[in-house]
């Protein structure tokens, strides 16, 4: 069976952009799939993390992967850093990494901004090590955002390039999934800009942890524009918000844009925000629930990530073994 590896950061205020850009699919997946879904508590740490923060968001993403639906007992769901061979494969890896294939990448320089002799080498970094998670697994398909493309591309690079110079065709090429309709869930204030858990305004984004009425609240504030919706797609184009509502709507009842535009169009905003606040609290509701009756037992939370943990590392540490072997590192 063809193997899954995916991960989330534990970063705070999970939203609608991540249930609808990956957890969701990840639950359609996981029964035709060997499945590691992963909380990536080492990518975290590329920007400054308060410790108590990190332990609290690391078990709410993992609240939310189980609220969502994906079986613990069926796939495997750990953090990141209670398996070493990602960080030591991760090593090994980016000795063989070309900095020109990290100057490439758009993330770091976005992220970096102005300030880039500032930035860690952490942040720098990142790339080889989510190849690194990728490659312990040997996963055959990675489940991602169009955000996150561009690494998958250099982990398979990377792939090649430690089988080129050791003459085996020793890691397989991951193959990219991506998904349907709002794969890139954006702003509920600026269609422009994606959806993200650093935007100031909590109003910006749905978190799967509101309840009804916060959702409800947010889907009538979002903005939008005086038009009332049109027929087709592409007059969709040139206008942000309404595509991008329009997009949610299509993802979370499983249709498209264009079935969407069947129903609604001609309809002013009101009513069609009405619709979309009822499949919202419909879908999103009962998974914050969910989620938040799993936090009031941590201990529970701890004990799917500690035998997740050992389940991950029975595949990665034999991987990260054979790799030593290879390189050449001496294994009295």
């Amino acid at each position: 069976m063809n193997r899954i590896f995916s991960g989330i950061q534990p970063t705070g205020n999970l939203h609608l952009g991540n249930y609808l850009g990956a957890i969701r699919n990840w639950v359609a997946l996981q029964h035709d799939y060997e499945c590691i879904f992963c909380i990536v508590d080492l990518h975290a740490l590329t920007l400054p993390q308060e410790p108590d923060a990190l332990r609290h968001a690391t078990r709410e993403v993992t609240a939310a992967y189980i609220a969502a639906g994906i079986d613990t007992e069926h796939c495997i769901i750990f953090n990141q850093s209670m398996v070493t061979a990602h960080a030591e494969l991760a090593w090994l890896l980016g000795c063989l990494t070309p900095l020109g294939w990290l100057n490439r990448m758009t993330q770091f320089k976005e992220k970096a901004g102005k300030q880039r002799d500032l930035a860690g080498l952490g942040l720098y970094a990142y790339p080889v090590l989510m190849a690194a998670d990728i490659l312990a697994y040997k996963a055959t398909h990675v489940p991602v955002g169009e955000d996150q493309k561009q690494h998958l591309e250099l982990a398979r690079d990377i792939a090649g390039a430690f089988n080129r110079r050791y003459e085996r065709d020793f890691f397989p090429l991951p193959e990219p999934q991506i998904f349907g309709e709002a794969t890139r869930v954006m702003s509920l204030r600026d269609g422009t800009k994606k959806m993200s858990k650093s935007d100031t305004s909590d109003y910006s984004r749905i978190n799967m942890t509101d309840d009804a009425d916060a959702i409800a609240l947010k889907i009538r504030r979002a903005k939008t524009d005086p038009e009332p919706l049109p027929e087709t797609v592409e007059a969709l184009e040139a206008r942000p918000e309404a595509d991008n509502l329009v997009g949610i709507y299509a993802a979370l009842t499983n249709a498209t844009r264009e079935a969407a535009l069947v129903q609604f169009a001609g309809q002013n905003f009101s009513t069609f925000k009405e619709a979309l606040s009822g499949v919202s609290v419909d879908v999103l509701g009962k998974i914050g629930g969910e989620m938040r009756r799993l936090m009031a037992d941590p201990g529970h939370i701890d004990a799917i990530l500690h035998r997740g943990a050992e389940r991950a590392a029975a595949i990665a540490m034999p991987v990260l073994d054979e790799v030593k072997e290879i390189t050449g590192l001496l294994r009295p």
